[in-house]
């Protein structure tokens, strides 16, 4: 039985997820898979790949044959390279967490409450800025007619 590491698509409508799949290679390309080893998520930034190293080296040493795309994702994560004896390649992009919103929610409370002014909130109105403009030439003319 031949054997592939494919990927299996999920999600909705332009929104792709894929799961990285050990499968027959006769099953459909959403059908049913031997084992899950993985995911990958192109649309999040940067991409979001998991990949389980110890299961996808297990089925590439079983003579598993990666397709095209789960081939570039394996050299991503370095499984590839570490598979075939080689230098392992540069490290990828990890998303920063995200902050704790209840952190976020706190600290600004906190902020209302102190009375802090942080200089976001317009304190003159946009009008009293027209009148200024206005002096401005007035005082021009009055130094050019003396």
């Amino acid at each position: 039985m031949a054997v592939k590491i494919k990927l299996k698509r999920l999600g909705m409508i332009r929104n792709a997820q894929y799961r990285i799949v050990v499968a027959d290679s006769r099953t459909k390309r959403d059908g049913r898979a031997i084992e899950e080893i993985g995911l990958y998520h192109p649309k999040e930034n940067p991409s979001r790949i998991e990949v389980n190293a110890e299961r996808a080296a297990y089925w590439l040493g079983v003579g598993a044959q990666p397709t095209e795309p789960v081939l570039k994702l394996l050299k991503l994560t370095g499984d590839w390279q570490k598979y075939k004896g080689e230098p392992a390649p540069a490290p990828m992009k990890v998303a920063e967490p995200a902050p704790d919103r209840h952190a976020v929610y706190e600290a600004a409370a906190k902020e209302a409450l102190s009375g802090g002014d942080t200089g976001s909130v317009a304190t003159t109105p946009k009008k009293a800025k027209k009148k200024e403009e206005a002096e401005a030439p007035a005082e021009t003319q009055a130094e050019g007619e003396a």
